[in-house]
């Protein structure tokens, strides 16, 4: 056994400059040997009604009331007492106890962030106490069978893709790289506008080909005059006129670094379509328009029909379920429906969408549910529905890169962790490149390319 002896909580800070909660957990094995493992837990600013509750102090005299002092006490004084002694190998044992003490339905009572920055805190310091990379722990101690026949892939096999003590699927990055919505100060309704490497040999080359379209885009910017600072999450922020002109500027930045849009390269978009529905109807403010349901719907069916895009997340809103089931039905069939604000990583909400055939997809973000256990069940119960999933950021992030190695010990096959700028983001890449040579030296790592998008094995890819 190896003991948790202490856990030590404190306010860092994330992207934005916010704070952001961080705890470290200390062991003990049986020969007296301490080990330590650290996690930080990041913010979103796009948030969905139903996701487990982020405590933040409210106190205007700190961090303008975001300070996190409450959910350091919680750590201090009631987890650590409720934890001390615990096998931190007893993951879920662990998750459970702390949820039982908050009591709560959305973690509100210590704050998700107190619970999974511990929950994550004790996944790293059982990989210490192993001497394994994070990656091969979890999936030693958490994850489910991730063959690609309990997946519906349609490419790779068992020895490719790895099983689910000797992972080898590398995640299909999804790059963020020209943001609006609530993420930018500009007049585009689309929150982010992402670049997807689908034809690339391996992750290291996928990264390549997005810093290469990332940086030709930015010269294409510069070349209108428009500007290149960026978002929250790295991407380029100009004030466009419309989603249209964003996507054919990204097109065209493809076709200029070398790569053919539609085969090399796709595109994904996250339309974060809660943030501008009101009283039932979709308000494209920078598009001046107001639609329906069944209008919205024929206009993001029209962009997937005229652009190479594979993956729409969030193209309705979470409380649009009528909604939901038009897209489903006019394009569940053609391309990956994500929900996001719709399922909050939460394995009974996913369930119920199954049941009721909305979205073909889960995003799956740690901070939504509060805890690594509940997180794989989530993936357990998208998967058990033909659902893909995609591990994801958000957009307050910190160097953590914990999402690089679940993505990879549950060989989700996409991830999302923004553009090819900002360390925050880029801290997530750079892992997945040094986990990629890692897996090169043994068994060798397979990257999925269009098989990772593949739900239920239906879609039809371009």
């Amino acid at each position: 056994m190896s003991i948790i002896r202490d856990i030590v909580a404190r306010e860092i800070l994330d992207s934005r400059g916010h704070p952001a909660l961080e705890a470290d957990v200390l062991v003990q094995d049986a020969a007296g040997v301490e080990f330590r493992g650290r996690a930080a837990v990041p913010s979103g600013a796009s948030t969905g009604r139903r996701e487990a509750l982020e405590l933040r102090d409210g106190d205007p005299a700190r961090y303008q009331k975001r300070g996190l002092l409450k959910a350091v006490a919680n750590i201090r004084e009631t987890i650590l007492p409720a934890l001390g002694g615990m096998d931190v190998f007893d993951q879920a044992l662990i998750d459970e106890r702390m949820c039982e003490i908050d009591g709560s339905p959305n973690k509100s009572v210590l704050g998700a962030n107190a619970i999974l920055a511990v929950s994550l805190a004790c996944a790293k310091a059982a990989a210490e106490v192993e001497g394994l990379p994070l990656y091969r722990s979890l999936a030693r101690h958490g994850s489910d069978d991730r063959s690609p026949e309990s997946r519906g892939d349609s490419e790779g096999d068992s020895e490719s893709a790895g099983t689910a003590s000797n992972p080898k699927t590398m995640p299909v990055p999804m790059m963020n790289v020209l943001n609006g919505g609530a993420h930018a100060d500009n007049p585009l309704d689309i929150q982010e506008f992402m670049i997807v490497p689908v034809a690339a040999a391996d992750l290291r080359e996928a990264v390549r080909c997005g810093a290469e379209v990332f940086q030709t885009l930015k010269a294409a910017l510069t070349q209108r005059g428009l500007t290149t600072a960026v978002g929250d999450e790295g991407g380029f922020a100009p004030a466009l006129a419309s989603s249209q002109e964003a996507i054919e500027l990204i097109l065209e930045a493809i076709e200029q670094a070398g790569y053919a849009a539609g085969s090399d390269v796709h595109l994904a978009l996250d339309v974060a379509a809660s943030e501008f529905y009101e009283e039932g109807r979709y308000h494209l403010r920078g598009e001046g328009r107001i639609l329906d349901a069944g209008e919205f719907a024929a206009w993001l069916e029209n962009l997937a029909k005229n652009y190479p895009i594979v993956s729409i997340e969030d193209g309705m809103a979470e409380d649009d379920k009528e909604g939901w089931g038009i897209l489903s039905n006019r394009l569940g069939d053609r391309i990956q429906l994500v929900g996001d604000d719709l399922f909050v990583t939460c394995p009974a909400t996913i369930a119920r969408g199954i049941e009721e055939g909305i979205a073909n997809s889960v995003l799956i973000k740690l901070n939504q549910i509060g805890t690594l256990s509940e997180t794989l069940k989530a993936i357990e119960t998208a998967r058990s529905g033909g659902y893909t999933v995609i591990i994801s950021h958000r957009s307050g992030e910190t160097e953590d890169t914990v999402i690089a190695d679940l993505a990879v010990a549950t060989a989700a096959g996409q991830i999302k962790t923004g553009s090819l700028s900002r360390s925050d983001r880029v801290a997530k890449y750079n892992r997945l490149i040094r986990i990629e040579e890692d897996l090169a030296k043994a068994e060798g790592a397979y990257y999925p390319r269009m098989a990772a998008f593949a739900p239920r094995g239906a879609l039809e890819m371009r």
